[in-house]
């Protein structure tokens, strides 16, 4: 089961899907209230998204699974494997990590939304916009270091759908009221945590340090030195041997 981040959509794990599909039955849906995904019915909380995973596990006939997140998915495939859904889990830059007392969450937040508003001026032109060298960096500046290997027509896809993702202001609402929380003692299965350390969305160590103190100091814990948020993206085939090589043990 693979769990894409805030406002993206299942296709950021196309260029990994290939090797993991030679392995297991994947499952890469496109979380509540993101582009193409269910809508967003009703008030938001913190168990809305982890409860609609958890019924398209139900759906394919998962009782549990190899869990792979990044971003927001990384922390719903926490928030499912303390609810025993999870044989493991790779985190991929997991959200919600910030230490207590650490507000600069809220002004990742308040970017995640300039960058919405930004994307929805630019989504019409999105193809253009990847048609070139430049256009590509700047459209993939914030999630990767390496851009050349991904297809322009992906990252005209993701433009679109950060453009198009209607849960950003009530999951951005909802996080900055009530944080983030963790039934880390819940955790028995094997977790592996990857960072990348030119992440610029979830810097590391910094938006990490709850994770690494607190929730989870004894996972299998990963640093990717010069790679970006998006590790999927940025070194897929690294990507795919950082799962693989956990969901076999």
């Amino acid at each position: 089961m693979c769990l894409h981040g805030f406002t993206d959509t299942w296709r950021t794990w196309e260029l990994v899907l290939p090797a993991l599909e030679r392995h297991h039955d994947v499952l890469a849906p496109t979380l509540l209230g993101h582009a193409g995904g269910p809508p967003l019915e009703g008030e938001m909380s913190g168990g809305l998204i982890p409860d609609a995973i958890e019924r398209a596990m139900d759906e394919a006939g998962f009782a549990t699974a190899h869990l792979v997140g990044n971003s927001l998915g990384g922390y719903v495939a926490l928030q499912l494997a303390a609810r025993g859904r999870a044989e493991s889990v790779v985190a991929f830059a997991p959200a919600g990590g910030w230490a207590k007392g650490d507000q600069s969450f809220l002004q990742t937040l308040d970017f995640q939304a300039t960058m919405q508003e930004q994307l929805k001026a630019a989504a019409p032109h999105a193809d253009a916009i990847v048609g070139t060298a430049a256009g590509r960096r700047r459209a993939t500046q914030f999630l990767t270091t390496n851009f050349e290997h991904i297809p322009a027509a992906l990252l005209a896809h993701q433009m679109r759908g950060v453009a198009a993702c209607a849960a950003l202001r009530p999951m951005i609402d909802y996080a900055g009221r009530e944080g983030y929380n963790l039934d880390a003692e819940n955790i028995t299965c094997p977790v592996r945590i990857v960072w990348g350390t030119d992440d610029k969305l979830l810097a590391w160590p910094s938006a990490a340090e709850r994770f690494r103190n607190d929730w989870l100091p004894h996972a299998d814990w990963v640093q990717l030195q010069g790679i970006g948020h998006c590790p999927q993206l940025d070194i897929p085939l690294e990507t795919a041997q950082l799962i693989l090589g956990f969901t076999a043990r």
